[in-house]
């Protein structure tokens, strides 16, 4: 018998077998393989990787949403950017106090500043979650020189395997992107430049500090 012969008489063992039953061993032992990289407060182990030397980005607490206006005009301010930005067209943000700065709904080729709601976070990478759809344009995430991110705590999820699941109750988006830190490329002498191909600051603005279970998302919302 063949090595081809092998595995297509191996094919209807395999489909006869119970796939659940083979995918539970396979988790169990997931918390076991997982490196130590969160601590028993998600929020404080991404905010720690996050902010640490490898991604470099910044963040600031905010205890309400109705401080995000006034948090980004500092942002601005110590960054010496004019009183202008793309602000994600999504009614949550919109609908804040944003007097003194021009905030609009699209995004130029070459835009300063966004600001942009992240769908949700992973402690275990630091990474922001963004999912397309018609209030959350992809390149707001993308376009500008200083991306502003404003993440709820309770939306930080502590591992990969996490994210896989939670995605695996909702409707899939036209793109589904994994954000971790500002863009960056290395040259042949290990050179980090920041901004290559996408923003080259992150900041983000963490609201709130209660840890809690995402829902999963209604099937009817892009």
């Amino acid at each position: 018998m063949t090595a081809r012969d092998e595995i297509f008489a191996a094919l209807p063992r395999a489909a006869s077998a119970n796939p659940h039953a083979d995918a539970a061993a396979l988790l169990a032992r997931v918390p076991a393989l997982r490196p130590a990289r969160v601590g028993p407060d998600p929020v404080a182990s991404f905010l720690a990787r996050l902010t640490g030397p490898v991604i470099a980005a910044t963040a600031e607490r905010l205890a309400t949403r109705a401080e995000i206006p006034a948090a980004v005009r500092s942002y601005l301010a110590a960054n010496q950017l004019a009183p202008r930005l793309a602000l994600q067209p999504s009614a949550a943000l919109q609908t804040l106090d944003w007097s003194g700065i021009a905030a609009l709904p699209t995004i130029a080729v070459d835009e300063p500043v966004s600001v942009c709601e992240a769908d949700y976070a992973v402690a275990e990478t630091a990474s922001l979650v963004f999912r397309s759809g018609p209030h959350m344009p992809t390149l707001f995430a993308f376009l500008p020189l200083h991306h502003i991110v404003v993440l709820e705590a309770a939306k930080i999820l502590p591992w990969l395997e996490d994210a896989a699941a939670l995605e695996a109750t909702r409707p899939a988006p036209r793109n589904l992107n994994f954000v971790t830190g500002a863009s960056g490329t290395t040259d042949i002498e290990g050179t980090l430049v920041r901004g290559a191909h996408g923003p080259a600051h992150l900041h983000v603005l963490l609201i709130g500090g209660q840890i809690a279970a995402l829902a999963p998302q209604p099937a009817n919302v892009p």
